[in-house]
C-alpha cells in the first residue's frame, strides 16, 4: 500500500489525509501539539458557495453536500450595510455575494444596533456557520478508522530524496514514498526544505475581537454583519460579538498576533455602523490567511518532483472547501479522474505557476 506523509495537521492537510486514507497507508504530521493550532484555528468559520474566485466556488458547490451530511452547517445568513457613500462597494458586494436587497426597516429587524445613516442593505440567507472543531475530529477519525495516524507535536526537520521520501523528523527517519505538503503559511518553506521550487505563496494577517454582546443584547440569532467592500464584518460567537477589521496585512510565516493599532482601526471603521459604542474587547487574535498569486488553491503535484503534492493556499476558504479540495487531492495522488472536471483540477494544478 503506498506510505504518504501529509505535513500539516490544520484543515488541508486533515482534508488530504482523509480523503486518502481508505486508499493509502496515511501519517498526518503537526509540529503543534494541537490540530489546527494556527490559521484553521482562527476562523470566521462561515460557508458561502459564493465567496471566492470561479475555481472556489466549484469547491464550495462540491462540498456543500459533505458538509450537510457531516452535520456541520447551521443557519446564519449574510446582511450587509452602507452609507450613502458606499454605493459603489455596495453594489458590487450584492453581485459578488449574492445578496438581495432589503429595506433598511427589515435589516434592523436582523440587527438592531445598525446606525441610522444607513441607506442601503442586502441579505443572504443561504450563508452557514460551520463547526470547525467537529469537521477536523470527524476527518483526523477517518485517517484513524482506515489505519492511519495524526500525529501532533511532531517536527519536520528536513525532507529528503531515496527511496522515494525519507523525512527527518528529528531522531526519526519516516519513509514515504508521497508527501502532501499542507503546511499553510510554511507550505513554500517545506517545498525549499525538500528541494521542490517554492510557489511564491503569501500569508496576510487578518485579526478579530471579541466583544461583549451589544447593548446587553442576545445576539444567537442575528447575521454576519458586513461593512461595505469588507472594511469590515461582524458576527455572533457563543454569546459574544466578534468583530474582525478584515485587513490583509503581508506577514513571514509565524504564530500572529493582532497589532493593537490596526485593530483599533478596524473598530472605528465598525463603530461608524451601528448604535452601540465599543466599551470593551474581552479578547483578541490573529491568524494568518496564505494566498498563492491568483487567490486560488495549489492543489496536485509539483513539476519535477515525483511524489510531491501541493494541498496549500487555501486563504479564507479552508473550511467550507475541505471535502472537494481533499478529493481533487487524493484523486491527483491515486491517479483518478476528478468528478469536478479538468477545467477546475487545471485551475487549481500547480502546473499554472511554471515552476
Amino acid at each position: 500500500m503506498m506510505r504518504v506523509a501529509v505535513i500539516g495537521g490544520g484543515i488541508a492537510g486533515l482534508a488530504a489525509g482523509a480523503a486518502l486514507a481508505p486508499d493509502a497507508k496515511v501519517v498526518v504530521l503537526e509540529r503543534e501539539t494541537a490540530l489546527g493550532y494556527h490559521a484553521s484555528g482562527r476562523s470566521a468559520a462561515m460557508f458561502e458557495e459564493h465567496y471566492g474566485n470561479d475555481a472556489v466556488r466549484a469547491l464550495n458547490r462540491a462540498s456543500r453536500a459533505v458538509h450537510e451530511a457531516l452535520g456541520v452547517l447551521s443557519p446564519r445568513g449574510l446582511l450587509g450595510v452602507a452609507f450613502d457613500s458606499d454605493a459603489e462597494a455596495f453594489d458590487h458586494d450584492v453581485t459578488a455575494l449574492g445578496l438581495v436587497e432589503i429595506t433598511v426597516a427589515e435589516a434592523r429587524e436582523r440587527v438592531p444596533i445598525l446606525a441610522d445613516g444607513i441607506v442601503r442593505a442586502g441579505y443572504f440567507e443561504d450563508a452557514w456557520d460551520i463547526d470547525t472543531d467537529r469537521l477536523m475530529q470527524n476527518m483526523a477519525a477517518e485517517v484513524r478508522r482506515n489505519g492511519g495516524a495524526v500525529r501532533t507535536g511532531t517536527e519536520v526537520h528536513g525532507i529528503s530524496r531515496a527511496d522515494g521520501w525519507q523525512i527527518d523528523l528529528g531522531g526519526e527517519v519516516l519513509q514515504a514514498d508521497v508527501v502532501v505538503n499542507a503546511a499553510g503559511a510554511w507550505a513554500d518553506q517545506i517545498a525549499v526544505m525538500a528541494g521542490v521550487s517554492p510557489i511564491g505563496l503569501q500569508p496576510f494577517r487578518r485579526s478579530m475581537a471579541r466583544l461583549p454582546a451589544p447593548g446587553e443584547l442576545d445576539v444567537r440569532k442575528w447575521p454576519m454583519l458586513m461593512g461595505p467592500g469588507e472594511t469590515w464584518y461582524a458576527k455572533p460567537d457563543a454569546g459574544s460579538w466578534i468583530v474582525s477589521p478584515a485587513e490583509e496585512d503581508p506577514m513571514e510565516p509565524m504564530d500572529a498576533w493582532a497589532d493593537d493599532m490596526v485593530l483599533a482601526e478596524g473598530l472605528a471603521r465598525y463603530e461608524a455602523y451601528v448604535s452601540e459604542p465599543v466599551i470593551r474587547v474581552e479578547a483578541n487574535w490573529a491568524g494568518l490567511r496564505t494566498f498563492a498569486p491568483d487567490r486560488a488553491l495549489v492543489i496536485g503535484p509539483a513539476p519535477n518532483a515525483d511524489g510531491f503534492f501541493w494541498m496549500a493556499g487555501q486563504g479564507g476558504y479552508g473550511f467550507q472547501t475541505a471535502p472537494a479540495a481533499g478529493d481533487i487531492l487524493a484523486d491527483c495522488v491515486m491517479g483518478r479522474t476528478s468528478r469536478l472536471g479538468a477545467d477546475v483540477v487545471r485551475a487549481l494544478s500547480p502546473l499554472r505557476f511554471g515552476v
